[in-house]
């Protein structure tokens, strides 16, 4: 067991945020996971953080304690159905290859997920969703590790709590659990989800003729890679809000005053409004205060163009919550674990 001292985050969150963490060491098995949290006082006496992919975090400032970064990887068929395969993949292996790799089986369901940045592990904890698709619709179980008690549970559908963006290990177990696995039920006969507009636009662009899991993991790919920056050149963490939902009353009210605002049916009493129109509409797309800013091809996004600090990029998000509540009445939540 190697824990390391005052080492920089930077390579480790996908923001490009350069803070140090007290102490650091990687886990490869539950073995070494158990005996990191057991066999070292750093844990008693300091914060602890569980570190994936980095992806959905923005670190504000040092972290003085211990980060353990999941490295356990694998993927595996665990069982099948007359309908379905069931895919066992551990949390540190990363999400897009864990896509790409059940494409390549022809284990369908999750091909509208392509490209979402981050690890398996993480899936579950945001319920990560993306072109109609959730991970509530194809998720079988977890197993995670209690860091109290050293057990192991399991976790099925039911347990998770899944809702927008959220699930029981943010609120409810926050802390409390390390995801070691995920298993997914996946189809064996596709059922192709081309329900939002784009896409459909972009696989008549590709001049796809026959739908397949591939195509319309390739059309996610173009848009996504059309909009969104690469974290490896422009440090971001995706989509920084969530988008609001709102009562139906409130969503017509505001239609009144702007005819063009968009809104989607969450339920049959409220609406899904796009934040990135809100944030848009205030005027924030493109802006830019020394390496903070808002990126130019999608207002969702708020990146680091090079040594932004964390502060600088959360009090942008401030003060777009604030710009977006006083012309629109709606409270925009960030969807990007603040630490």
């Amino acid at each position: 067991m190697h824990i390391a001292e005052n080492i920089s985050l930077r390579p480790f969150n996908s923001f490009g945020i350069d803070v140090y963490a007290r102490s650091f060491a990687g886990f490869s098995s539950t073995a070494e996971l158990t005996e990191l949290i057991t066999g070292s006082s750093i844990f008693t006496r300091y914060p602890l953080l569980i570190l994936g992919g980095g992806s959905n975090i923005l670190f504000t400032k040092d972290f003085d304690g211990l980060v353990l970064k999941n490295e356990l990887k694998g993927i595996g068929l665990v069982n099948e159905d007359d309908a379905h395969y069931y895919i066992k993949a551990q949390a540190g292996e990363n999400w897009h290859r864990f896509v790409l790799y059940c494409i390549e089986h022809n284990y369908a369901g999750i091909e509208n997920l392509s490209l979402i940045p981050g690890n398996v592990g993480a899936s579950p904890m945001q319920n990560i969703g993306a072109y109609g698709v959730e991970i509530k619709d194809v998720f079988h179980e977890l197993q995670a590790f209690h860091l109290e008690t050293g057990s192991i549970q399991t976790f099925g559908l039911n347990d998770c709590g899944f809702g927008y963006r959220e699930s029981v290990f943010k609120k409810k177990y926050k802390d409390q659990f390390v995801i070691l696995n995920v298993t997914f039920r996946l189809k064996k006969q596709p059922v192709f989800n081309t329900s939002y507009g784009v896409i459909e636009e972009e696989l008549n662009k590709m001049q796809v003729h026959e739908l397949s899991i591939r195509a319309i993991s390739d059309a996610v790919i173009n848009i996504r890679s059309s909009k969104l920056p690469d974290p490896a050149i422009v440090g971001n963490a995706g989509s920084f809000f969530k988008n609001p939902v709102v009562p139906k009353s409130q969503y017509e009210e505001l239609r009144k005053s702007f005819p063009s605002i968009p809104g989607y049916t969450a339920n049959n009493e409220q609406i899904k409004i796009a934040a990135g129109w809100l944030i848009e509409q205030c005027g924030w797309k493109g802006y830019r205060k020394g390496d903070a800013g808002c990126y130019t091809r999608q207002a969702l996004v708020l990146v680091n163009y090079g040594n932004a600090k964390g502060s600088e990029i959360f009090a942008l998000s401030t003060s777009i919550i604030e710009s977006v509540s006083a012309k629109f009445n709606v409270q925009l939540e960030r969807e990007v674990n603040i630490i």
